[in-house]
């Protein structure tokens, strides 16, 4: 039997994942069986079960693709020099939420996610791991921040960072429940709340 590629391997896992999410946003978390998701992704149980245990595990993997872009603009932000203020990196962040939600109802895949780790222990677990290194991440980009001088050394880089953190899933919620309309300016109202 030829051995499958990490492309083909990496595309079957997408396709579940995209059919996962398709069920998840029609249907919800619980109302979606196994069998449906085997028919939504058109793939055998046999071939859903190599890449995923369970519906648990696809909705993780679902919210850690999801966050993986804004980690990795947290990290970049955090180690790489700019001149722009605390406002527009917390703008930036803001802005790719709203366009991974334009591209695939990032927003209501995340109020999904936050509605499971109340029921289910090992999620709300692996999720506190992902949000605590972001938070970490956060709390990096205030401290380079602090070292420039354009944001005071008084406020303290991990409380301030709870309070970016808070502001997120804010805009997260209304975004998804109200639409863009309702965070329209948002974005742009944080940069000048920070500037440098």
């Amino acid at each position: 039997m030829p051995r499958v590629s990490q492309q083909y391997r990496d595309s079957r896992r997408e396709q579940i994942l995209a059919a996962a999410r398709r069920c998840f946003l029609r249907d919800g978390f619980h109302e979606t069986s196994m069998q449906d998701l085997f028919a939504e992704s058109g793939l055998s149980a046999g071939a859903v079960y190599r890449y995923f245990a369970s519906k648990d595990e696809m909705i993780l993997a679902i919210a850690e693709e999801n966050m993986r872009d804004i980690v990795a603009l947290l990290r970049a932000l955090a180690t790489s020099p700019h001149d722009d203020g605390l406002g527009a990196s917390l703008g930036e962040v803001l802005d790719v939420v709203r366009d991974k939600h334009a591209e695939n109802q990032f927003g209501a895949i995340a109020l999904i996610v936050w509605a499971e780790t109340l029921r289910n222990a090992s999620l709300a677990k692996r999720f506190d791991v992902a949000l605590s290194r972001m938070r970490a991440d956060v709390a990096e980009v205030i401290r380079e921040h602090q070292k420039r001088g354009d944001l005071s050394a008084e406020a303290h880089p991990d409380a301030l960072a709870g309070l970016v953190m808070a502001i997120v899933p804010g805009f997260i919620q209304q975004l998804t429940m109200f639409g863009p309309g309702a965070v329209e300016g948002i974005s742009d109202t944080v940069r000048t709340l920070w500037q440098r």
